[in-house]
C-alpha cells in the first residue's frame, strides 16, 4: 500500500480509483478488486507458466496478452460472484463489511448485471483461443461458481481454490498445443499445492471472525501446526514444478533458477507471524515474486 493510501476494512482508500475514476464507477472496480491486483497475478501466473512451458523458445506474446486480459476479467467475475454469495458473512466481518455489496454501494441486482457483463467479455476473450482451450475454459466455470460454497462444508476450501486458480496451467498448454499432456497435468497439481500454501497464510487473517460466524478454512483446521503444513505444501509444489519442467525437457538454467523460488517459499514460512494479519497479507502478496521467478526459470530453461 502506498503512503497516500489508507484502509477501510480491506479496501485501499485514496488510490488511483479515488483520484481518477468517477464516483458511480468506483464500487464496480472495487467489486472486481482492480485496486488489489495480487489475486489477478495468482490466477494469471500458472497460465503464463504453461504457455512458456509449451512454447518452442519464447512464449507467444498474443497468448500472454489474451491470458492477461482474461485473468483480469475472470478474477473480477469470480470476486463479484463470491461477494454476492458471501454478502451476509461479509457484513459480519470487520475486514469485509465495507465491500461494495454489504456496504450497500452496489445492489444485488446491479451486481448480477455486472457479473453477466464480465462473463460476456470473458467469453469473447476465450473465443480467441483454439477449440480445446475454449472447452477447457468453459469447464472452469464449474469450479468458479462452486468455490464460494466450499467454506460452508469443508475445512479445505483452499484446495478447491487451488483447483480453480490453477486451471490456467491446463488452459495455457492447450492454447499452445491444442491438447493436454503430462507436463501440464503435473504443473496443475503443483499449482494446487502452491495455492494451499499461500491461501492458508491468507486465511489466518480472518481465523477469529471465521470461527465466530461458522466459516471453515485450513487456517482453522491446521491452527498452530500451520508452519509444518506450509513446508509440506510448498515442498510438494517445488518438486512438482521441477518435475513438470523435466518432463518438458527444460535445460539446466531451469533447475538453477528454481533455487531462488524455493528460497522465497522458505522465507515465507520461516518469517510468518500467523497472529499478525498485516504480516499474513504481506507474505500472501509475496507469492507474486515466487510466480515470476518460476516463470523466469521456465523461459531460461527453454533458452539454455
Amino acid at each position: 500500500m502506498k503512503p497516500s493510501e489508507t484502509l477501510l476494512g480491506d479496501i485501499p482508500v485514496g488510490n488511483w480509483i479515488d483520484r481518477h475514476v468517477p464516483p458511480p464507477i468506483r464500487p464496480y472496480l472495487r467489486l472486481m478488486r482492480l485496486d488489489r491486483p495480487i489475486g489477478t497475478w495468482l490466477l494469471l501466473l500458472p497460465g503464463w507458466w504453461a504457455i512458456a512451458l509449451a512454447a518452442g523458445r519464447w512464449p507467444d506474446l498474443r497468448l500472454i496478452v489474451l491470458f492477461g486480459l482474461g485473468a483480469t476479467i475472470m478474477r473480477g467475475a469470480g470476486c463479484t460472484f463470491n461477494d454476492i454469495v458471501d454478502r451476509d458473512f461479509d457484513a459480519m466481518v470487520a475486514r469485509t463489511a465495507a465491500r461494495p455489496i454489504p456496504s450497500g454501494a452496489v445492489s444485488i441486482r446491479q451486481a448480477c448485471f455486472f457479473l453477466a457483463g464480465l462473463l460476456a467479455i470473458g467469453l469473447a476473450i476465450l473465443l480467441q483461443l483454439n477449440g480445446a482451450a475454449v472447452v477447457l475454459g468453459a469447464a472452469s466455470l464449474l469450479l468458479v461458481f462452486s468455490y464460494p460454497f466450499m467454506k460452508r462444508i469443508t475445512y479445505w476450501p483452499q484446495a478447491w481454490l487451488g483447483l480453480t486458480f490453477n486451471w490456467g496451467a491446463l488452459l495455457g498448454w492447450a492454447a499452445v498445443t491444442g491438447r493436454l499432456a503430462l507436463p501440464s497435468l503435473i504443473l496443475y497439481v503443483a499449482g494446487l499445492f502452491w495455492t494451499l500454501g499461500y491461501d492458508t497464510i491468507y486465511a489466518h487473517q480472518d481465523k477469529e471472525d471465521d470461527a465466530l460466524i461458522g466459516v471453515k478454512s485450513t487456517a482453522l483446521r491446521l491452527g498452530d501446526a500451520t508452519p509444518g503444513w506450509l513446508i509440506l505444501f510448498y515442498g510438494v509444489a517445488m518438486v512438482l514444478i521441477a518435475a513438470a519442467g523435466w518432463t518438458a525437457g527444460l535445460g539446466w538454467a531451469f533447475t538453477l533458477l528454481l533455487v531462488p523460488a524455493a528460497a522465497q517459499a522458505v522465507w515465507q514460512v520461516r518469517t510468518l507471524v500467523m497472529d499478525d494479519p498485516l504480516d499474513c497479507l504481506a507474505k500472501f502478496r509475496s507469492n507474486r515474486l515466487f510466480g515470476w521467478i518460476v516463470l523466469a526459470a521456465i523461459i531460461a530453461g527453454k533458452l539454455a
